[in-house]
């Protein structure tokens, strides 16, 4: 996975959005439970697709194959958070989107807490079975 600085990814990631981060996200070390993260790169995917790709889930979805994240600095409860996602590769049934999680710490200090990538497959919402990325949505998604 290729290591962002802060600077490469506000040059070259075109969407983000920003996310909340709930009282139950914490944990009892006092910050954002890993798994949470899960649900912000989730979150952030579907906006994504939704309003880059205009992907209408309900004749192709998306599932993920596979999800790696790096952690790099733990989120606390008064952090300000960003999720960055651009596509990366695209293939025949599947894509792969890269994550950042980018924010203001309540200290004040911009940070990358964490990044991910995932490879997602296309599947026909009525079999469940893989089937090629639809030629409208490569083509936005490429477009990034």
């Amino acid at each position: 996975m290729k290591k962002y600085s802060i600077e490469d990814v506000r040059s070259s990631f075109s969407f983000s959005v920003p996310v909340q981060i709930r009282f139950s996200d914490i944990d009892g070390y006092m910050h954002v439970n890993n798994g949470v993260y899960f649900n912000y790169y989730e979150h952030a995917r579907a906006a994504y697709l939704n309003q880059v790709c205009e992907w209408d889930i309900m004749k192709t979805g998306t599932v993920v194959a596979n999800i790696s994240i790096d952690y790099m600095v733990p989120v606390h409860l008064m952090d300000s958070l960003e999720v960055y996602v651009k596509c990366t590769h695209l293939g025949n049934t599947s894509f792969v989107l890269e994550q950042v999680l980018l924010g203001i710490t309540e200290r004040g200090a911009a940070k990358i807490f964490s990044q991910a990538i995932v490879t997602m497959v296309s599947v026909d919402m009525q079999t469940m079975k893989p089937v090629p990325v639809p030629a409208h949505y490569a083509l936005k998604l490429l477009a990034e």
